[in-house]
């Protein structure tokens, strides 16, 4: 059961009329330095600041998002996919397009509800949604249309599904430590046959191999006499 603040709990329970918008929060990397950088998006008329979690987090609006497809919550391990649609004309989406790297970026989906009087918020925004971003799309307007952007998000069980090489990379350990040697082998680990706690040699020349058992076997834990006096 979702913990709601007490104030938009006694809201609810009055079934009064509502007024509600979606915050979308974007933990991005930078493409020039790799740096992590946050950005918000949300489908009010203007710019806002909301504290989320003792932070304060400035989300913009004005249009730049539009639609947020529904959100299907429920018990399980299933990777739940919605998408995010965005003006692409909205300079502040523009320029997070061309400034930063969204592809697997964290990110959340809060729910602020607002009195329908005073419009002032109610209680801290509420977290209906966390996963990754997975891949953006843009579509130009056809003559007398509307240009969209669709960002695909997955839910967070979507981590369940990589695998080791893309949780313990060498390229992962080198952007958190820089010149770290401890994964560099990592991607043909296993594919090397090392012989542990013993010693690997060749063959006396003209050594001839185990011998046989009857039916043709070979034991294979049986050792020749290479070089040893009887």
């Amino acid at each position: 059961m979702r913990d709601l603040p007490s104030a938009l709990l006694t809201h609810l329970s009055e079934r009064g009329a509502g007024h509600a918008r979606l915050l979308v929060w974007i933990t991005a990397r930078e493409k020039a330095t790799g740096t992590a950088v946050s950005i918000g998006f949300w489908t009010g008329a203007d710019h806002r600041v909301f504290s989320i979690g003792g932070e304060d987090r400035t989300y913009y609006g004005a249009g730049s998002l539009i639609r947020i497809a529904p959100l299907v919550s429920a018990p399980g391990l299933n990777v739940r996919t919605t998408r995010l649609t965005f003006s692409p004309i909205s300079e502040e989406f523009r320029v997070a397009v061309g400034l930063y790297d969204t592809n697997d970026a964290p990110l959340q989906i809060h729910v602020a509800n607002f009195d329908p009087l005073t419009r002032a918020p109610i209680a801290e925004p509420v977290r209906r949604f966390k996963g990754f971003a997975k891949g953006l799309t843009s579509t130009r307007a056809a003559m007398g249309g509307d240009a969209r952007a669709e960002l695909a998000v997955q839910s967070a069980a979507h981590v369940l599904t990589r695998t080791l090489p893309l949780k313990k990379s060498d390229a992962a350990l080198q952007a958190r430590h820089p010149g770290d040697l401890l994964r560099q082998y990592t991607d043909i680990s296993g594919s090397v046959e090392t012989a542990w706690g013993e010693a690997r040699g060749s063959a006396p020349a003209g050594a001839a191999p185990p011998s046989a058992q009857p039916g043709g076997w070979v034991n294979p834990t049986a050792r020749p006499d290479w070089g040893s006096s009887r």
